[in-house]
């Protein structure tokens, strides 16, 4: 693997490859990498001849209280682990390189509507911060195809409509997120948790999954189905798990609206403090 943070450098290699007829697929991360990215990694060699990776901690996607300055960096083992998963080529620029302007005078994109609520309304400026970045990403690496993990699924739908939007000739292809034995979706913010912590964070998904059967189970029966009053239970039984809900709605599944009684593909946002961590997860419900 060729590791790269020069642009020039990198689109030097990526013009090479264009010449030999070699189809190129990208996985763009912040580091600190788990079996989840890897699986992203593992999809790309599907889909490509060369794999590229990026590691860049994005500021522009932080908020003024959270945890930037303390996100795990672990530049030596996230190297070994993309060489060990067959990936080509990994860029790793810096702040100054990507925003050089400062993040004040930076041009952005932003997502109407998809971006608006959930995590975008828990965290004001993130979703711009995503578009802003990946784009930026897609410009330098251009890619045939890039892979994203399914656990941020907002944000999966985020850049989704932005690669339709501004006609990017790019397939986004959602990975399926990797759990572990517990049910606990991978994140590199699990590090924050605590044994004891880490014993009820699965409550989360375990309470998702309540919350599916109960709508699926109405929908069978042909009752109506209450979304607001079904979400707030398990919203309730998630804190009494001992988390705390920042957020938990049933959404249509593409253009993540508020479900309505004649949706049937949705999805189950969710997101809940647990400790110095902030866990989000879905579940997606096929009612058809």
């Amino acid at each position: 693997m060729k590791t790269v943070n020069d642009i020039s450098e990198l689109r030097t290699q990526v013009k090479t490859w264009r010449q030999q007829g070699l189809s190129i697929a990208f996985v763009p991360t912040m580091g600190n990498l788990h079996a989840g990215h890897i699986s992203l990694v593992d999809e790309a060699h599907k889909h490509a001849d060369k794999i590229v990776a990026s590691i860049f901690v994005n500021p522009m996607q932080f908020g003024a209280n959270e945890d930037i300055d303390n996100y795990p960096r672990t530049m030596a083992d996230d190297q070994a682990k993309l060489i060990a998963a067959g990936t080509d080529l990994l860029f790793t620029p810096t702040p100054e390189m990507i925003y050089p302007n400062g993040l004040d005078k930076q041009s952005f994109v932003e997502v109407p509507n998809v971006s608006d609520g959930y995590c975008g309304e828990s965290r004001p400026g993130h979703f711009r911060g995503v578009a802003t970045i990946v784009c930026k990403l897609f410009n330098l690496v251009q890619p045939d195809v890039a892979c994203f993990g399914l656990k941020d699924y907002q944000q999966v739908q985020v850049i989704q409509t932005m690669v339709e939007d501004l006609s990017m000739p790019i397939t986004i292809i959602p990975v399926a997120t990797i759990r572990e034995e517990s049910g606990l979706a991978l994140s590199s913010r699990n590090g924050y948790l605590t044994a004891e912590q880490k014993a009820i964070a699965p409550g989360l998904q375990q309470n998702l999954y309540w919350l599916a059967e109960q709508i699926t189970a109405k929908y069978t029966q042909q009752q109506g189905i209450d979304f607001i009053t079904l979400a707030a239970q398990a919203a309730k039984a998630i804190d009494n798990a001992g988390l705390k809900t920042d957020y938990l709605h049933v959404c249509h599944a593409q253009t993540l609206q508020p479900a309505t009684q004649a949706d049937t593909q949705l999805v189950i946002l969710a997101a809940a403090h647990c400790g110095k961590a902030r866990l989000i997860d879905n579940l997606q419900v096929s009612l058809k």
